[in-house]
C-alpha cells in the first residue's frame, strides 16, 4: 500500500471550495484512520446518506482516497481515509486574486512578507508535480530559529547584517553561464513569534 503524503496542495478553487465546507472538513478530521461512510457517521451521529453523499464529493475531488473494499453480509463496504495527512490552500486556487510579490511596493511590510509566502507555496507545489511527473525527487531547503531581541534597534542592525550576509553568499556562489546548473530562490522573513495558541478569532484580517 502507497504511504500517504504529508500535504497535499490544494492548487484549484472547486477543490479548495469542497474543502472549506465545515461538514466535510468535520469528516476528513475522522478520515487519518480508514474508516467507512457507516462508520464516520456512528462517531459523528449523523445520518449514514449523508455522510456518504459528502464522502463522495471528497472522493471526486481527490481528498479522500479508497483503502479497501471489503464485503459486509450482501454488501460492499468501502473505507477511505484522507489523501494527505494536511492539506494547504495554494494562491494558485484564488486566481488573479491570489497575493503576489510583485504587486506589493513597500518590501517592509506584512503585506510583503504573507505575499512571499504564498508565492513559495505555489511555487513549490508546481515544482512538485512536475517533478513527481518526470520521476524525480525535489531539492530544498528550510532554516527557522527564534530570536529574541533586546531592542528595535538590534532587530534593524541583525536585518542589515543578515541582508549583507545573503548578498555576499549570492554573488559567491551564483553563476549565470554554468552550464547545467539550476536556479534556486530563496527568501526570509522575519515577524513577531506567537507564544501562546489560540483559535482564529475572525474570518478575515486585511493587511496592508
Amino acid at each position: 500500500m502507497a504511504s500517504t503524503p504529508d500535504i497535499q496542495v490544494i492548487q484549484s478553487a472547486d477543490v479548495a471550495a469542497t474543502l472549506l465546507s465545515p461538514a466535510r472538513m468535520r469528516i476528513l478530521e475522522h478520515l487519518a484512520e480508514p474508516d467507512s461512510a457507516a462508520g464516520v457517521a456512528r462517531r459523528l451521529e449523523l445520518p449514514r446518506q449523508q455522510i456518504g453523499y459528502h464522502l463522495r464529493e471528497l472522493e471526486q475531488a481527490g481528498l479522500v482516497k479508497l483503502v479497501e473494499e471489503r464485503r459486509k453480509g450482501n454488501c460492499i463496504e468501502r473505507l477511505v481515509r484522507t489523501a494527505a495527512h494536511s492539506f494547504v490552500i495554494s494562491p494558485a486556487a484564488l486566481g488573479k486574486l491570489g497575493a503576489s510579490p510583485e504587486q506589493q511596493r513597500d518590501r517592509f511590510s506584512a503585506a510583503y512578507l504573507l505575499s512571499l509566502a504564498a508565492r513559495a507555496i505555489r511555487d513549490v507545489a508546481l515544482v512538485c508535480t512536475r517533478a513527481g511527473k518526470a520521476g524525480k525527487r525535489v531539492s530544498t531547503m528550510a532554516l527557522e530559529v527564534e530570536i529574541r531581541f533586546a531592542s528595535a534597534e538590534s532587530r534593524n542592525a541583525f536585518a542589515e547584517e543578515l541582508a549583507g550576509q545573503v548578498a555576499r553568499l549570492a554573488a559567491k556562489y551564483h553563476d549565470e553561464s554554468a552550464e547545467g546548473g539550476r536556479r534556486f530562490r530563496f527568501f526570509g522573513g522575519v515577524y513577531s513569534a506567537i507564544t501562546k495558541e489560540a483559535p482564529v478569532e475572525t474570518d478575515s484580517i486585511q493587511i496592508h
